[in-house]
């Protein structure tokens, strides 16, 4: 089976890790209903993924983030 080659990941090529307080980047990440979006839509390296997601769900406890879209 052949090997895909995948863009590297957004936060391995730039040095930084993903924080509560870049609220900008966060939202990046989430769809417009609030849900989490899987690492490989994202093309984000396991280990940056689940940073991610514990840093998304303390800005949602922190109430920086909505933990669901708009209701319409």
């Amino acid at each position: 089976m052949k090997k895909q080659n995948r863009r590297p990941c957004h936060f391995c090529q730039s040095g930084m890790a993903p924080t509560v307080t870049d609220l900008v980047a966060l939202e990046r990440f989430l769809t417009d209903r609030g849900k989490i979006i899987g690492r490989k839509r994202t093309d984000i390296c396991a280990k940056h993924q689940r940073l991610l997601s514990r840093e998304i769900k303390r800005a949602r406890f922190l109430a920086l983030l909505p933990f669901t879209g708009a209701h319409v």
